[in-house]
C-alpha cells in the first residue's frame, strides 16, 4: 500500500537513504562498542565492561528506532552486515589498543562523527524535504549521541 503522509515519494526516498546510512553507522558503532565491552583490558576492566554494556544497550535502542523510522516513511530498512559496511561512514577497525582509553577514544570519535553527520541533515529534512518528523527525530538521536560522547569524553584526562 502506498505511504501517503504529506511527503513526496522523492523526498521520502532521499530521507530513507540518509536514515539507512545512519542505521549502518549505528549498527557498526554498536558492534564496536560490543567489542569494547568484551575485549577491554586493564585495571579498570570491570568498571569499563559495565560502562560499555550500558552504551551498547543504548545503541541497540537507537538502532531499533532508526529502522522503525525508515519503515514509518514507507521504506524497508537494510538489515545485513554487508549492507551496513557499504553504507556506513565509520570504519569497523579499532585503530587503538584494547585498553579502556583506546576504546574510549575510538568510540568517542565515532559518536562525534555521527553528531556532525546528523547536524548537517536537520534543516534539509525539515526545509527541503518537508519532513519535520524526521528532522525532530534525528535531532533527538543527535542529542543522544552528544550525551554518549560526553560520557566517553569524561573518561579522558
Amino acid at each position: 500500500m502506498k505511504t501517503t503522509i504529506g511527503i513526496s515519494d522523492e523526498s521520502r526516498q532521499k530521507v530513507a537513504t540518509v536514515l539507512s546510512e545512519l542505521l549502518a553507522d549505528e549498527s557498526i558503532l554498536y558492534i564496536k562498542t560490543k567489542n569494547a565491552h568484551w575485549n577491554v583490558v586493564g585495571a579498570d576492566f570491570h568498571e569499563k565492561h559495565i560502562f560499555f554494556e550500558g552504551q551498547m544497550n543504548q545503541l541497540n535502542g537507537l538502532i531499533d528506532r532508526v529502522a522503525e523510522r525508515i519503515r514509518t516513511i514507507g521504506h524497508f530498512a537494510p538489515a545485513t552486515m554487508h549492507s551496513y559496511l557499504s553504507l556506513t561512514h565509520l570504519t569497523e577497525v579499532n585503530q587503538f589498543d584494547n585498553s579502556s582509553i583506546g576504546f574510549v577514544k575510538a568510540l568517542l570519535s565515532d559518536h562525534e562523527s555521527i553528531v556532525i553527520q546528523l547536524r548537517e541533515h536537520i534543516a534539509p529534512f525539515a526545509n527541503d524535504f518537508h519532513d519535520a518528523g524526521t528532522s525532530d527525530f534525528i535531532t533527538w538521536i543527535m542529542k543522544e549521541h552528544e550525551q554518549m560522547a560526553w560520557f566517553l569524553r569524561s573518561h579522558i584526562k
